[in-house]
C-alpha cells in the first residue's frame, strides 16, 4: 500500500510540470476529468477482488491516479500542438485529447507526379523531427493522399510511395520506426473537389496523425 500511494503522489507531483495557466489548459482538465473515470472503474475492479471496501477505496484510488495520468497525457499533447502549430507549411488539428492531425500539402513536399522529397521541404520535416524526439511517448501513422488525375491503383502506390518517402526521411533525422506506420490512400477521402484545381491541391496531401501512448 506504501508504494501504491508513493507512485500516486509521484504522478500528482508531475502534473504541475506540465499544466498551464492559460484557457489553453481546457484540452488537459478534459483529459484529467476522462482519465479520472478510467482510473476509477479500474481502481473499483481492482479493488472488488479484495472485498465491497476495498472497492470503494481502489475506486477512489484509480480516480486520482487516471485523473493525474490524463492531465500529463492532455498537457503532452498541447505543447506538442502548440511546437507543431509554428513550422510553416503545415497545419494542426486536435482530433482528440490524445490525438494530433499534422497536414502536410503535397505541393510543399513533392513535385506534381514525384514521390521525391523536395529540397525545400526538408527544412520543415526537420523541424517536425525535432519535435517528434521531444515527444518519444507517441505513435505515428504517416498517411498520402492524392487528387483523382490518374487511376485509382496508380493513385494508391504514389500515396504509398509519399508516404514511404516521408517516414524514411523521419526515420534518418531520429524518429524511431517502431513508433511508424504508414498508409497510402490513394484519391479516397478528399478534402475538396477534384473538378477545380484547387481542390486537387487540397487533396494532394500527407497527413501525420500523432496519438499518445497509453501508458
Amino acid at each position: 500500500m506504501k508504494k501504491l500511494f508513493a507512485t500516486i503522489l509521484t504522478v500528482l507531483l508531475a502534473v504541475p510540470m506540465f499544466a498551464q495557466t492559460t484557457d489553453d489548459h481546457a484540452k488537459t482538465k478534459k483529459g484529467a476529468a476522462i482519465g479520472g473515470t478510467l482510473g476509477a472503474v479500474v481502481g473499483a475492479v481492482i479493488g472488488n477482488n479484495r472485498g465491497h471496501h476495498s472497492a470503494k477505496r481502489g475506486a477512489v484510488v484509480g480516480g486520482v491516479a487516471g485523473a493525474a495520468a490524463g492531465a500529463i497525457v492532455g498537457a503532452m499533447m498541447d505543447k506538442q500542438e502548440r511546437e507543431l502549430r509554428q513550422i510553416p507549411g503545415v497545419s494542426v488539428n486536435r482530433t482528440a485529447d490524445d490525438e494530433l492531425n499534422v497536414s502536410v500539402k503535397n505541393e510543399v513536399l513533392f513535385d506534381f507526379n514525384s514521390s521525391s522529397l523536395r529540397s525545400a521541404s526538408r527544412n520543415s520535416l526537420r523541424e517536425m523531427a525535432d519535435v517528434f524526439n521531444r515527444y518519444p511517448n507517441t505513435t505515428i501513422s504517416v498517411q498520402g493522399y492524392t487528387d483523382s488525375i490518374g487511376t485509382m491503383a496508380y493513385n494508391e502506390r504514389l500515396s504509398e510511395r509519399r508516404a514511404a518517402s516521408v517516414a524514411n526521411y523521419l526515420g534518418d533525422l531520429g524518429v524511431r520506426g517502431n513508433r511508424m506506420q504508414t498508409i497510402g490512400y490513394g484519391e479516397s477521402h478528399p478534402r475538396a473537389s477534384n473538378s477545380t484545381a484547387s481542390g486537387r491541391q487540397l487533396n494532394r496531401r500527407v497527413e501525420i496523425h500523432i496519438h499518445a501512448n497509453e501508458s
